[in-house]
């Protein structure tokens, strides 16, 4: 799949600049960025999985995943500028456009782009590790984003050839990079809360301190979640009780958040004077 993606986006890039089509070229830029989003995530996968039992990785390798979803989605938002800006200077200083040479190679392209987007989506649908993961996000949204930009290409280029609104190809070229900038900056977004360890949800904690609470004579002091990338997440708990119970009681409590990591810390009295750590 990449080196197909990679062929097809060296001749849209050619024939682009051949042509003087901003739509094809801003296509194959953006293609540009798929292949390496698709590279990056295979890399990402490879070190993930290569160093998943080693201990420098204290919580695991699943934000190895997050890194590279986040540098990807920061690479679409500057091909996204860059499309903008062209597209405006095209727009200021019109060419004239090829669109006999240009079309076949925009449908080709979308098609190719098609490909890609059934090959992972069945991909995601058949692994559940990637419903929660940033890596895999990123590549599924290059190529969804380069569909995208392959379609408005092709309504452009028609348009151009059909009706002669040339100026299309320079607005499509626009339109494609601010919603491709927006996609970029929503995951963006969510995998740079999960490098920095925001709680993915108050509602998983509201939960887990109602179900300690409930236990007889327990009160939770303190409470951190966390996610360790890929949909695990880690939680540390310190409690205070009168009268501490055997670890497995609290663990077996938390069992349906099904969490990766969990530690906890137990206080006697209110005063908390006396503690032991329950990993």
């Amino acid at each position: 799949m990449v080196l197909l993606t990679a062929a097809m986006m060296a001749i849209e890039i050619a024939v682009g600049y051949a042509t003087n089509s901003m739509a094809l070229l801003a296509d194959g830029w953006h293609m540009a960025t798929h292949v390496g989003a698709l590279g990056l995530a295979s890399a990402a996968y490879w070190v993930s999985r290569r160093f998943a039992g080693h201990r420098a990785f204290a919580f695991g390798t699943g934000k190895v995943r997050a890194l590279a979803g986040y540098t990807s989605a920061v690479a679409l938002g500057l091909v996204a500028v860059a499309m903008v800006v062209e597209s405006a200077e095209r727009l200021a200083r019109p060419h004239v456009i090829d669109f006999v040479t240009s079309l076949p190679v925009a449908v080709l392209g979308f098609f190719v782009n098609l490909v890609s987007v059934f090959l992972l989506h069945g991909h995601e649908n058949h692994d559940d590790e990637h419903e929660h993961d940033h890596n895999h996000r990123a590549a599924l949204l290059h190529v969804v984003a380069d569909t995208f930009t392959s379609a408005l290409a092709i309504a452009a280029l028609l348009a151009g050839r059909v009706l002669g609104w040339s100026w299309l190809d320079g607005v499509s070229g626009i339109v494609g990079g601010l919603v491709i900038l927006k996609w970029g900056a929503g995951l963006s977004r969510s995998a740079a809360f999960e490098l920095l360890d925001l709680s993915p949800s108050s509602a998983i904690e509201d939960e887990i301190r109602e179900v300690l609470e409930a236990l007889d004579d327990v009160r939770v002091r303190d409470l951190h979640v966390w996610s360790l990338g890929g949909g695990a997440k880690s939680c540390i708990v310190t409690l205070v009780t009168a009268a501490p119970r055997d670890a497995r009681s609290y663990r077996e409590a938390l069992t349906r958040f099904a969490l990766a990591h969990l530690t906890i810390e137990v206080q006697r009295g209110e005063e908390g004077h006396e503690g032991a750590a329950l990993a």
